[in-house]
């Protein structure tokens, strides 16, 4: 692969009309969100196609619609815009004495257990901001600048560490007008309508089998792609789900949802922090935080 010099490379100014330009679908509207005009974006997206040899994008009716060269091009720019981002985010952050941490985590648990938490955080270190991210699947932490990652499922990333958070530990919870029935035994559940996450298909079969009850998947099942709809769903009284305690906190508090039988079952994987090489002594703090809210507000306990 040749290398290019670095006069070779384009000015970010063009990669961000292009972005822009990309995203809106229009060189009007990328103008209007640029300060330039009409004639300044197409004349940098034409400066920017010229460097690369290829097309961008074709021009139709007004609009602009990127060709496959572009499409490519696109998912390459947005990363490297995200990463020139978070550098001058960290930078200005060390200058003025403060701490970014960029953390990632899955959405769900981003969303309903970690981001209420952060105050708490806040208040014990307030010279600390966050970057949080929700990106699904193993990526190199060093060169996305995430400090830490708080991983579901084995323990293994690529090129960084991975240390035990807690394990997870799922309840049988039902909402809406199922909230009036009654179980009492695993085997009441074997024909009730369930609500079943996509990627974890045996989840019900599991927790049957724990209980030690031979009982295959109703016919009556609904499956969603994600924990938030799933919560939704039987807080709407679709059907009866497994669900991680924790996940559900303010439902349970407030009646929505309530657990039919106390039978937990511990899932096989486990949630781990994942630190990249050479960010330990900076995320320690944070860590033991994590750590602490974890064993003061389990995560695994029903």
């Amino acid at each position: 692969m040749t290398t290019l010099s670095r006069r070779e490379l384009p000015d970010m100014r063009l990669l961000q009309t292009f972005e822009s330009a990309a995203r809106h679908g229009n060189f009007t509207r990328a103008a209007d969100e640029l300060a330039l005009t009409q004639s300044a974006v197409s004349r940098q997206v034409r400066e920017l196609e010229e460097q690369i040899g290829h097309p961008l994008f074709e021009r139709v009716r007004g609009r602009v619609i990127m060709t496959p060269t572009g499409e490519t091009f696109l998912r390459e720019v947005t990363q490297l815009l995200r990463m020139a981002e978070v550098t001058m985010r960290h930078a200005k952050a060390a200058d003025a004495g403060h701490t970014l941490l960029t953390i990632n985590a899955l959405p769900t648990f981003a969303h309903r257990w970690l981001a209420p938490r952060l105050v708490d955080y806040i208040g014990k270190a307030p010279n600390t901001s966050f970057d949080i991210t929700t990106r699904k699947g193993l990526f190199n932490l060093a060169a996305e600048q995430c400090d830490l990652a708080i991983h579901f499922g084995d323990p293994n990333w690529p090129g960084a560490r991975c240390i035990y958070l807690c394990s997870e530990i799922v309840v049988p919870v039902v909402g809406g007008a199922l909230r009036q029935t009654r179980a009492s035994a695993p085997e009441d559940l074997i024909e009730a309508p369930k609500l079943v996450l996509s990627e974890r298909p045996n989840l019900w079969s599991d927790w049957f089998g724990r209980c030690g009850v031979d009982a295959p998947l109703t016919r009556i099942a609904h499956t969603f792609d994600q924990f938030t709809l799933t919560i939704e769903a039987a807080k709407a009284g679709l059907g009866y789900a497994l669900l991680p305690r924790y996940l559900i906190e303010k439902e349970l508090a407030g009646g929505e949802l309530k657990v039919v039988l106390d039978a937990p079952h511990a899932t096989q994987k486990a949630y781990h922090m994942v630190i990249p090489e050479g960010r330990e002594e900076k995320v320690k703090p944070f860590c033991d935080w994590l750590v602490d809210q974890v064993q003061f507000r389990p995560l695994a306990r029903g």
